[in-house]
């Protein structure tokens, strides 16, 4: 392998677990050194420790004492991070933010990840955030769009106790991403738990109403938006191509799940840990044209 960065990961949960196994699997800029919890017995550092990676139940600390890590993944809570970015920022560690927290920049990697590669923390939206966006932004780069609204819809089973915590944050900043990178006047987000067996996989409705619209230039604008996206998260499909009714537009998106640790029907998740895996390349890359490495 040639140089790589230092990387770890802070929070051992489900997303958390499923992100050290992409970067395992898929990491060419990063190397992972470390996967962090507080709790000892944790499912996910067991498995770390199965696959060669250091562990450790002391949280954030030792990730700020270990030599060399250039990037972290905070993969805990929205609540957790507004203390970890503090830490981490004085550590001159850069962050890659998984929680809906919004410290840092939006980054959608289809969007606009050229433009942060140097930011200090990027904060990836929501799961509904990096599914649905990307189709808003399709549509309002060829069509004037005073409105968009998401309905994220996904397994109950998919949604853990962090999901299930971040709630509020979740709607309020997914639905901030909507105006500030989808590019519309106003948005908003709505998620909806499907308690189904067997498990749903995990679906967004994007609703926006444009103005003087060019039906084939928006739905070639959202082909090749699906395309784009698929480049990082192969489970990415058009389930319902836009659909238009006077002023308004519909699109339907669904999400498979890679199956790299969490089920299928996850990807809600998946596509979570996709965006942070290239982002985090990307910004590995970065660093590595600037002369630095692990």
């Amino acid at each position: 392998m040639g140089r790589r960065i230092k990387a770890a990961i802070l929070g051992p949960g489900n997303i958390g677990t499923d992100l050290m196994f992409k970067i395992l699997k898929r990491g060419a800029n990063l190397r992972l050194e470390m996967l962090c919890g507080i709790q000892a017995d944790s499912k996910g550092l067991a498995l770390a420790r199965e696959n060669g990676i250091a562990t450790s139940a002391n949280g954030i600390d030792d990730i700020l004492g270990a030599p060399d890590i250039r990037i972290a993944f905070d993969a805990t809570s929205a609540a957790a991070h507004t203390k970890h970015a503090r830490l981490f920022r004085e550590a001159d560690i850069t962050v890659i933010d998984l929680t809906p927290a919004a410290i840092g920049p939006y980054v959608i990697p289809v969007v606009n990840l050229d433009e942060h590669l140097n930011s200090p923390n990027l904060n990836l939206v929501t799961c509904g955030g990096q599914a649905a966006v990307p189709i808003v932004k399709a549509i309002t780069r060829v069509a004037e769009t005073p409105y968009a609204e998401i309905v994220a819809v996904m397994s109950s089973k998919s949604a853990g106790p962090g999901t299930r915590r971040n709630i509020d944050e979740y709607t309020q900043t997914t639905a901030r991403a909507i105006v500030e990178l989808g590019g519309t006047q106003r948005g908003k987000a709505i998620i909806l738990l499907n308690p189904a067996e067997p498990p749903m996989t995990m679906s967004s409705t994007i609703y926006a109403k444009v103005e003087r619209s060019d039906q084939e230039a928006i739905t070639d604008s959202v082909d090749r938006m699906v395309s784009n996206v698929q480049s990082y998260v192969p489970g990415y499909r058009l389930k319902m191509p836009p659909q238009f009714d006077g002023d308004k537009v519909t699109v339907m998106i669904e999400v498979e799940g890679a199956g790299d640790y969490l089920p299928t029907y996850s990807g809600n998740l998946d596509i979570e840990t996709c965006a942070a895996l290239a982002v985090g390349e990307a910004v590995a890359g970065n660093m590595l044209d600037a002369g630095g490495a692990g």
